[in-house]
This record gives structure tokens, C-alpha cells and sequence, in this order.
């Protein structure tokens, strides 16, 4: 048993625990829940030889909920056993456009609109018999529309309110565009989780000669808006660090947003160096790829690009043309989202797993155990690069 996991059966269970698991997570979901299992099937707690063993100690913890949709395309949700008294955590990718539904007879795929009202079903059947409810929504829905430059929509501050209402207790998300949009909800947990660990984890496991240090790496970021994410990765890996600012023409408005004249780069000589290139997303990729081609022309050694969610809304024929022509080595993204088929097929992609992490963040919080060692991973990824330093396998 692990030291995390000895702390954590010190801690009485807050509750028996469910994990709704939406059609839009079923995959993730189910990596979760057999972590999960996995670990209570192996472990010594304070609920052995008690008649709450059988609560806490099951097979499997998923709970069996559907949104069927009638003919008209309007839904509802149905949960097909108790959940009074429960712990429940509910999984929910508002990205997954593969999903599709009728509507009167034409089909229509899920948008993150489709998959939010689904999520605010699910908390309306529950009808308030849960004990706690925790929403893990790893693309925050409408997060980025978080700020108000004219006279528009608040869209994702009034998603939260809105949760809220309903009677949820905690929110748990990855890499927030602007975590700052929590501020909607000042009573209410809200957790933005990085991914940084897994992140350094999956480039070393699938580039082992990667060098991880200030002689080697810079990190790059392509925007002033990821430059947290830049700054923290360069500082726990002890590499420099660089950025680009994005010059726009803010006289025109092309697919929603202010074109891109030019890339700006501040930073050291990159010359010779490899350079990750670290953002929340990848959109159309249009971006990151203008990035990488900045980088080449000043002489930078392999780009690797690092982002919590790719989307690739414009298709994978740019970076693949990118990969042959070796402006881009390789493109890390996790499993938070929906993966293609034909994305994970690809030699230059890298998918970093996060089914164990959410695990341990459900596991903890079911313990009333503290995140705060999970949501700060400075001493994993000292002891993964030391083991990398040392030859050791990651």
C-alpha cells in the first residue's frame, strides 16, 4: 500500500460513493472506476469486518443513468438505481461532437449545449438524495467565453451560478482557460487541476533522449495567456523560458475572433534547443503551428506541443503535413476530451492518460482526504525526472 493510500483509510469515507459516468465519459469513466476499485479491493480500511464494507468495497461504483431523447429531440434523464445517501461524482465531456441524436428524423451530433443541459438532468433526477455531488467537467463548459470585452454574454459565470443552484457542492476542472471565472461561485470548491505531470511524463516515456534541463529545453508559450502554465512547467523542470504575443487586426472579425497579423517572440536564443510548446487547447491548430514555424525559423532544435485538450476542429491534414515536413515532432494531448480513432492512429501523437488521476482526486475527496499534495505535483515530477536522469524506466 502506498503512502497516499494509508492516509487515506485513516479518514472515514464521507459516504458510499457513485460515479455517474455520462455517455460523453463512458470511456474515462470506466478507467476510473476499475483504478478505483482496484485499489479498495486491495486495501485494508477502517470498514473491514463492518456492515459498511459492502457500501464501501464494491466491484463496481458506476451508476446506471441514461438521457434517452424523443422524437422531437428533447430529453430526460432516468437513473435506474438508488442513489440515496451517495457520494456522487459525475463525469461529463461537454467536447464529445461524436455522440448524435434524431431530430425529427435528421441527425444531429451533440454540442457542448447538448452535453451541459444532459449534465443539469442528471442533477435534476437526482432530486437532492445524494449526500454530495461533484461535477468533473474536464473542458469547462463556455470557459471561453469568461470575460465580458462588449456587450455580450457571460456565459460560462452563469453556467456555474447555475450548477450551483441545482445543488451542486463541488467543481473539479482541468487547466481553466481563466481560472478566475470562479469567482461567479465565491461559496462553492471549485478545483483547476494541470495536467503538468502527466504531460512530462508522457514525453519522457516516448522520447527518452528528451534532456530536461536549461541547456537542452526552453519552454515556449504561444500566447500571453498561457504564460502561467509556461512559467510553472520551466520552473519545475528547471528550463528557460520564452513567449510569443500575438499582433492582431482588430479591425475585422474572421470566425469569431480578431485575425493574427504576426508572432511576436520574447525570450532567449533557441537556437539548437528543443522547445515545448505549452497551451490550455488546441482549436484549429492554426496557432500553434504559426508558433513552431517562428521557432524553425530561429534555428530551434525538435518542437514538441503540449495541450490539455485537442480539439483539431479543422482536421489532422495540417499537422500531418507539419510532422513530414518537421516543423512539429510531437503533439501531447490527454484523454479529457474525445479522441478520434484516426487521431491516436497518428506517429506524431501522444495521448497522456488521465484516468488515474481523476481516481485519486475521487478517492481522496470520498475520504474527506486533502488534494492539496494532488493538486500541486512539484514532488512527482522531481522524483519521474530523477528516475529519467538515473536510466531508470518511467
Amino acid at each position: 500500500m502506498s503512502e497516499e493510500e494509508k492516509k487515506l483509510v485513516e479518514n472515514v469515507s464521507y459516504g458510499p460513493m457513485g460515479i455517474i459516468a455520462l455517455e460523453s465519459s463512458r470511456s474515462i469513466g470506466a478507467k476510473v472506476n476499475d483504478w478505483i476499485a482496484s485499489w479498495r479491493d486491495n486495501r485494508d480500511s477502517k470498514y473491514a469486518n463492518t456492515p459498511d464494507y459492502d457500501r464501501y468495497q464494491r466491484d463496481s461504483y458506476l451508476i446506471d443513468a441514461k438521457c434517452p431523447r424523443f422524437g422531437s429531440g428533447e430529453a430526460k434523464c432516468i437513473i435506474n438505481e438508488t442513489i440515496r445517501g451517495l457520494d456522487v461524482y459525475i463525469l461529463v465531456d461537454v467536447c464529445n461532437y461524436s455522440l448524435t441524436y434524431k431530430v425529427c428524423g435528421q441527425i444531429n451530433h451533440m454540442s457542448p449545449d447538448d452535453h451541459f443541459a444532459d449534465l443539469k438532468r442528471v442533477i435534476s433526477a437526482i432530486s437532492g438524495k445524494a449526500a454530495r455531488i461533484t461535477v468533473i467537467m474536464p473542458f469547462l463548459y463556455e470557459s471561453r467565453q469568461h470575460k465580458r470585452s462588449a456587450r455580450e454574454s457571460l456565459d460560462c459565470a452563469l453556467a456555474l451560478q447555475e450548477l450551483v443552484n441545482l445543488g451542486v457542492d463541488s467543481i473539479i476542472t482541468f487547466d481553466a482557460h481563466d481560472p478566475r471565472v470562479q469567482n461567479a461561485i465565491p461559496t462553492r470548491s471549485f478545483e483547476d487541476v494541470k495536467p503538468t505531470y502527466q504531460f512530462t511524463k508522457a514525453l519522457l516515456r516516448n522520447v527518452p533522449d528528451l534532456v530536461m534541463d536549461s541547456s537542452h529545453l526552453m519552454i515556449v508559450s504561444p500566447d500571453e495567456g498561457a504564460m502561467g502554465r509556461a512559467v510553472y512547467f520551466a520552473t519545475m523542470i528547471g528550463a528557460d523560458m520564452g513567449m510569443f504575443y500575438k499582433r492582431r487586426d482588430y479591425s475585422r472579425i474572421v470566425d469569431g475572433r480578431n485575425p493574427i497579423v504576426a508572432h511576436e517572440f520574447l525570450g532567449n536564443d533557441v537556437q539548437g534547443k528543443d522547445v515545448i510548446v505549452i497551451d490550455d487547447m488546441i482549436s484549429s491548430g492554426e496557432s500553434m503551428l504559426d508558433v513552431a514555424r517562428e521557432l524553425k525559423q530561429r534555428n530551434a532544435g525538435r518542437i514538441f506541443v503540449c495541450s490539455t485538450f485537442g480539439l483539431f476542429t479543422n482536421g489532422l491534414e495540417k499537422f500531418d503535413k507539419a510532422y513530414k515536413e518537421g516543423l512539429i515532432d510531437r503533439v501531447v494531448t490527454t484523454n479529457l476530451i474525445y479522441q478520434t480513432p484516426e487521431l491516436l492512429e497518428r506517429d506524431w501523437y501522444i495521448s497522456a492518460d488521465m484516468s488515474k488521476y481523476i481516481a485519486l482526486l475521487i478517492d481522496s475527496l470520498n475520504h474527506d482526504a486533502s488534494i492539496s499534495k494532488l493538486l500541486n505535483p512539484t514532488d512527482r515530477i522531481h522524483r519521474v525526472l530523477e528516475r529519467h536522469r538515473n536510466g531508470e524506466k518511467i
